[in-house]
């Protein structure tokens, strides 16, 4: 394979680091790279300084995990949500999925990942504690398991059931509805909205 030739180590340093996001790989980097070289300057310095805000300013809720651009995220400073529902979820994406079906209105609980030995992530390295921490405190009637139906995801969901079970709480999971293997954040908002609403108890032999 012929190595690209860039004019420019610039231009090189900019595609190489555009190339390291997520499905982008090194002609789209490129692309991106010489559209932002057309830009004004202003529009430019306008992109820069948001990825730096963004960096140095966002702030995770000190509740639910979820970003925030303060200390409490909206959802879990809205008066009008019912603070005993938490769903569990992933991460932020799958907050984002939930929130655009319009059905559910209760609080969210993002572990950050998934129980995944595979991947060196095990209890601790995800939000599990604190989760157990908000069940105790006794506002929690519900917690709804909202996990990627995946291997990781069960496992997880089994693991946090275990963790429940001397807690007064209600545990359920999500309806089949989402197709085993599916990550939440791609499942269409009608199918998830029903998962959702039509969430069963949490089967331990399931």
């Amino acid at each position: 394979m012929i190595q690209q030739q860039y004019p420019s180590q610039l231009l090189e340093k900019a595609v190489a680091e555009f190339a390291k996001l997520p499905g982008v790989g090194r002609k789209t980097a490129l692309r991106l790279v010489l559209w932002l070289l057309r830009q004004e300057d202003e529009e430019t310095e306008q992109f820069a300084e948001a990825v730096r805000r963004l960096k140095q300013e966002v702030k995770y809720c000190k509740t639910c995990h979820n970003i925030s651009d303060t200390d409490q995220c909206p959802i879990c400073a809205d008066p009008k949500r019912d603070g005993s529902l938490v769903c569990v979820v992933e991460n932020i994406q799958d907050v984002m999925a939930i929130e655009n079906t319009q059905q559910y209105h209760g609080l969210y609980h993002v572990l950050g990942g998934v129980i995944s030995p595979m991947d060196g992530l095990g209890p601790s390295d995800i939000e599990i504690d604190s989760l157990v921490s908000r069940v105790a405190e006794g506002q929690v009637k519900e917690v709804i398991l909202a996990l990627s139906p995946t291997m990781e995801g069960d496992t997880t969901n089994f693991y946090i059931f275990r963790k429940l079970a001397g807690y007064e709480v209600k545990v359920s999971v999500i309806a089949r509805g989402v197709s085993v293997g599916n990550e939440l954040e791609y499942t269409d908002e009608v199918t998830l909205g029903r998962s959702i609403m039509n969430r069963t108890p949490f089967n331990s032999n399931e």
